[in-house]
């Protein structure tokens, strides 16, 4: 079974955030693929089915980004997860807003999801499909910690929306594509 997992914060408040991309795709791909969010498992709602003949769970951590390691720890262990066969999709600042791509590992970048993760696995060798939400205006190089965390706390303007909202199919082309070619295959098709 393939475990893919979006980051994001939970409730209403944060849904239209930057830093909810994960929620958002993993949501587009849910919706196409006729998979519900209907059960809680590990400080997460999850949702299990069949992708293009693979088996899959979805599942959108509830713990707040910061401590997204505690559910995927939780749900790799409980369901004997391999590290090989997990996809995280979330934020990315570097890349600009509509862009997407798929990494085999690697470090955080700073993104403090991703840091839960690798330290609550122990290991930073899992598939990441990274979504651009662009830079705030004053460049990140020039953003203090707490400008960075406002802009991606912050909500999508009306055209950030139109391009994410475009940007949620092409991600879950991507998946699909992981899921029935393998990595190189995608990363040669969307990186």
């Amino acid at each position: 079974m393939k475990l893919i997992v979006g980051l994001g914060n939970p409730g209403s408040g944060h849904a239209n955030n930057r830093h909810n991309v994960g929620f958002i795709c993993l949501a587009h791909l849910a919706r196409t693929q006729g998979i519900r969010f209907d059960r809680k498992e590990a400080k997460a709602r999850v949702g299990r089915g069949e992708i293009a003949g693979v088996e899959v769970m979805l599942a959108k951590p509830q713990t707040y980004m910061n401590l997204s390691g505690q559910s995927v720890g939780r749900l790799v262990g409980k369901f004997h997860i391999s590290l090989s066969d997990l996809i995280v999709v979330h934020d990315d600042l570097d890349l600009p807003p509509g862009k997407i791509r798929i990494r085999p590992n690697g470090g955080s970048g700073g993104h403090k999801g991703i840091e839960s993760i690798v330290s609550c696995l122990g290991s930073r060798d899992f598939l990441r499909l990274r979504v651009g939400i662009g830079r705030p205006a004053t460049g990140i190089d020039d953003a203090s910690e707490a400008d960075i965390m406002s802009y991606v706390l912050g909500d999508f303007t009306a055209g950030e929306k139109q391009v994410i909202f475009t940007t949620a199919p092409l991600a879950t082309e991507a998946i699909i594509c992981l899921l029935t070619e393998g990595l190189a295959a995608a990363m040669n098709k969307y990186n």
